[in-house]
């Protein structure tokens, strides 16, 4: 599957393709990949009710897509929209600044992965983990040096609406290394290699997988 993907930022005119990923639903449960970046009102105020729900969460997402700033990534297959990363500087997402268990760790400057959606269709055909790659780089493209994600313990079957952040079998394979829990989830991070790697605990993706390329 790898090699059919391409996988593009999230820019204004890919809008229409992002919202045709997430369908109806707006992914899961009418959130449109808002949840981490609202308070608690605001994102019920977004879901809303009745025949237009989702429409705030909706309309937040496409300003930030119009206002140039890229809040993920999308995959494609023949064309086709199939898959979905959120990734950017941490300070973004406002619910992982006000949580307890998903604390900052230190006061390093940090990127953060927070959501993956995937086509049912296309489930199961690492397109989430390549998406993880692809955020990697998009992210240490732009500066980062370090990138975190908060994945859930479990295996490959896990539903997706309860490993939406990634499983932490994506993330070890990536080359992110477990820092800090304060709870069910692991803070894991990627230290960009020559940048500090050892002090914040991280591996390559070569050394993750035993130094093979």
């Amino acid at each position: 599957m790898s090699s059919r993907l391409e996988i593009h930022p999230g820019t204004p005119e890919r809008w229409a393709d992002l919202s045709a990923l997430f369908g109806p639903s707006g992914a899961y449960g009418n959130c449109w990949c808002m949840w981490w970046r609202t308070t608690e009102a605001e994102f019920s105020r977004g879901v809303g009710s009745g025949a237009r729900k989702g429409a705030g969460n909706r309309r937040a997402l496409k300003r930030i897509v119009d206002s140039g700033r890229v809040p993920g990534l999308l995959a494609y297959v023949g064309g086709r929209p199939v898959g979905w990363c959120s990734v950017a500087p941490r300070e973004e997402f406002g619910r992982l600044e006000r949580s307890r268990t998903l604390a900052r760790v230190d006061d390093c400057s940090v990127w953060s992965i927070v959501c993956f959606f995937v086509d049912r269709a296309h489930r199961g055909e690492g397109v989430g983990s390549a998406l993880l790659r692809a955020a990697v780089r998009h992210a240490t493209r732009r500066g980062a040096r370090i990138v975190e994600g908060y994945p859930v313990e479990g295996g490959t079957r896990a539903p997706a609406t309860a490993s939406y952040m990634g499983l932490r079998s994506m993330f070890e394979e990536a080359g992110f290394r477990e820092v800090a829990r304060r709870g069910a989830r692991p803070i894991m991070r990627y230290v960009a290699r020559g940048r500090g790697a050892e002090a914040a605990g991280a591996r390559s993706p070569s050394e993750a997988r035993g130094g093979r390329t």
